[in-house]
């Protein structure tokens, strides 16, 4: 009688190994990918790391977002988006933003095509002008997809 119950019993233990070892492996997937998250939220919060590579070079894969291709370079200069309004906000801390300087803002991300969001980013720092955490955000996951592209 044992004889024709350990095949099974043998399938039982398999099967639930296998699952053990599945949901070890995604625990530790989640872990990774909340670390990789919490991580580039950091980067975003953090005035980025400015290097002394050229617009020439490569990307030195020091930084979450390349900033050959993005965000802050040693020599960039001041680039307007038919954004002169924005000026006004040069030095207010985002959270002091009132409705309708928020709205100014998000008017002006909104009308933005993708490939111009880098560049945007670039001359709203350069200009000192704090963008609200929620259009930060935005901002950060449209320049990763396109260095994805």
């Amino acid at each position: 009688m044992w004889s024709s119950l350990l095949p099974l019993i043998l399938f039982v233990a398999l099967g639930i190994a296998v699952l053990i070892v599945f949901e070890v492996r995604a625990r530790q997937q989640q872990k990774n990918n909340t670390e990789l998250l919490n991580n580039a939220e950091q980067s975003a919060e953090q005035t980025p790391n400015l290097s002394t590579q050229s617009a020439d070079d490569g990307c030195c894969g020091e930084h979450l977002v390349c900033e050959r291709e993005t965000l802050l370079q040693t020599n960039a200069k001041v680039e307007y988006y038919d954004d002169e309004e924005l000026d006004a906000l040069i030095g207010i801390p985002a959270e002091d933003y009132t409705a309708e300087q928020y709205q100014m803002i998000r008017d002006v991300f909104d009308t933005l095509q993708s490939k111009d969001v880098p560049g945007w980013v670039r001359s709203i720092q350069l200009r000192n002008i704090q963008l609200p955490l929620d259009i930060r955000e935005e901002a950060l996951l449209i320049v990763i997809e396109r260095r994805k592209a």
